[in-house]
């Protein structure tokens, strides 16, 4: 068989593609296309993001799945899963199917008008999908998802409340029950939202994206605030660290400082241990 003039584009079941006659075993194995899911490949000069592997996974799937969870999250504002996290597949519970190891399979009650399809792709609709990521995922998983989609609009605060008051009997209506009131769409990014669930759990409420004055004069909003103590808490993303960015957050900062305000910084690293930046935040919530 002659090598193909160029790499197949798009996304495509490898087996599908050698019994057509577009490429040998040996040309998938040894030229460059990504793997999704087993079996399922896609041309290399298709950006990789969370989405592409749900592509793949579509394309396997068996009639009446659809991709949900916090995967389906990614076409409703929440874009948080990363490329090579699992697939979450919602399947009814009727279908027999194990899916390759790349899927988190989850079997539940799935009626037709709760899936739609997006670029080609069947999706849990935005109420199921907001549903199951909070029945599905770690609290602060959920919740930051929940805010991205608030936050882009997808879905308010006021169906979420609906959503949870027709949901009674529902899988997973604990963990709804839990995550819904703690949704706030003024977070500005996944990390804020993880910090402020862990705050609000111990009893710490801050005061979201609080606009700080001096003297009748803004200086500056902060990530998470306590006003009365002024204290104010800032995650500090990779743009922070940019050479343009790190002389702009040190003067805020001095300013914060200069009008009687104490400012924690809080870094990606800083976030692998949640109990200690709340330990940080009530040791100083204490001394004020």
């Amino acid at each position: 068989m002659p090598a193909p003039r160029r790499l197949l584009t798009g996304v495509f079941i490898g087996s599908h593609a050698v019994a057509d006659g577009f490429l040998t075993r040996s040309q998938l194995r040894t030229r460059s296309y990504r793997r999704l899911v087993q079996g399922v490949y896609a041309d290399p000069a298709l950006p990789l993001d969370h989405r592409l592997r749900c592509r793949g996974a579509a394309l396997v799937m068996p009639a009446r799945a659809a991709v949900g969870g916090h995967s389906a999250a990614a076409w409703y504002g929440a874009p948080f899963a990363s490329p090579g996290a699992p697939v979450t597949v919602v399947c009814p519970e009727d279908v027999r199917w194990r899916g390759p190891r790349e899927v988190r399979l989850h079997h539940a009650h799935l009626p037709p008008t709760d899936v739609v399809v997006i670029d080609d792709v069947p999706v849990t609709t935005v109420l199921r999908t907001a549903w199951d990521v909070m029945a599905l995922e770690p609290l602060t998983t959920a919740v930051a998802a929940l805010d991205a989609m608030v936050r882009a609009k997808e879905v308010s605060v006021a169906d979420l409340g609906r959503l949870l008051q027709d949901g009674g009997g529902r899988w997973g209506v604990s963990r709804v029950r839990r995550a819904v009131p703690l949704v706030d769409p003024r977070a500005e990014s996944p990390q804020e939202s993880r910090l402020r669930v862990a705050l609000v759990l111990a009893g710490l409420e801050p005061v979201p994206q609080f606009e700080v004055f001096h003297r009748g004069r803004f200086l500056a909003r902060v990530d998470l605030a306590w006003p009365e103590a002024r204290l104010a808490v800032e995650y500090e993303g990779a743009h922070h660290f940019t050479d343009d960015q790190v002389p702009r957050d040190d003067v805020r900062l001095e300013q914060l400082r200069a009008a009687g305000w104490r400012v924690i910084r809080v870094t990606a690293a800083d976030m692998r241990d949640l109990e200690e930046l709340v330990s940080r935040v009530r040791l100083a919530l204490a001394a004020s």
